[in-house]
């Protein structure tokens, strides 16, 4: 039997983890944001990333 056994890994495997602190007022924001669509927090986190990302590397 092969030495590992489970699921294969992804391509796009998420193995980095960050963690953050935040105020009250701004965990209340991001479970708005989680209600109104949808998402986890960690997708509505990520999406939060890609906007800024994208703001800050317009030409």
């Amino acid at each position: 039997m092969s030495p590992r056994t489970g699921r294969p890994p992804k391509e796009d495997a998420r193995e980095n983890q960050y963690r953050l602190r935040m105020s009250d007022e701004e965990l209340r924001k991001l479970e708005i944001c989680c209600k109104k669509t949808g998402l986890s927090k960690a997708e509505v986190i990520r999406k939060g990333i890609e906007k800024v990302y994208e703001e800050t590397n317009e030409n």
